[in-house]
């Protein structure tokens, strides 16, 4: 259980740090109109660097609203479920549907990840470095999804659940 306890607060660790990704790509959206048009300078750059930073960001929103209760709930019908129920259909639903979907994502995607991060792909259109950074948050996204899937699963039944 102490290894189940380190996963969780890892987890929670990444999702908080993830969090303030926010904060640098709602400056780079701003910034790439007056970039563009005033600088006129980097707003490509700008735009590159924003979509890294959004990718990275997005591959911790899953597991963030499952933590927060708020992904695979009805919350207008599951209030009135039992704390132990709602915990087992948590535990149902990351098993049955998002620990599959994200080991299929492993899988699926292994050859076009790994041919990006080995080359360490440059963006298409400005030949920016960082876009191998991009495919590999969705293995990111999937590995913190098993991991939340598996802490969820796992995790011994509280007082409150009876």
């Amino acid at each position: 259980m102490a290894l189940l306890k380190r996963l969780d607060r890892l987890i929670g660790f990444l999702i908080a740090a993830a969090q303030w990704l926010a904060l640098p790509l709602i400056i780079l959206l701003f910034l790439q109109w007056p970039l563009r048009d005033l600088v006129r300078c980097c707003s490509r750059e700008a735009n590159d660097l924003g979509q890294v930073i959004f990718a990275l960001y997005v591959a911790f929103s899953v597991s963030a609203a499952t933590r927060a209760g708020t992904h695979l709930a009805a919350d207008a019908l599951a209030q009135r479920y039992t704390a132990r129920t709602r915990r087992r259909l948590k535990q149902f639903g990351g098993t049955i549907a998002l620990f599959p979907w994200a080991l299929f994502v492993l899988f699926a995607s292994k050859i076009f990840v790994m041919s990006s991060v080995l080359g360490l792909e440059s963006f298409p259109d400005t030949n920016n470095p960082g876009y191998f950074i991009i495919k590999l948050a969705l293995w990111i996204m999937a590995i913190v999804i098993i991991a939340q899937a598996l802490v969820d699963l796992l995790r011994p039944a509280q007082s409150g659940d009876g």
